[in-house]
């Protein structure tokens, strides 16, 4: 029998707006950066261990995100977040 000691989910997330969606790319950055928000409040409303492991704002104005986090809460996280 096996079972899970402890793992985590590694994502890459991409936020950007609507292609040919008329904005400067101050304001789509902008829209960008409030989503981002908007996920780790989700995350943290939803009591779920994270950590973001890199963000990279892109020339398209696109923001790439990489995060940690908990798969659920049964599964501990371990050695992933330290």
């Amino acid at each position: 029998m096996k079972r899970v000691k402890s793992g985590c989910i590694l994502q890459t997330l991409v936020f950007l707006q609507k292609e040919d969606c008329g904005l400067s790319k101050a304001l789509q950055l902008k829209y960008n950066r409030e989503e981002i928000e908007k996920y780790k409040a989700t995350l943290e409303k939803n009591k779920t261990l994270y950590q973001i492991v890199s963000v990279e704002e892109q020339k398209d104005a696109s923001i790439i995100v990489r995060v940690r986090k908990q798969i659920n809460y049964s599964t501990k996280v371990g050695e992933y977040f330290n």
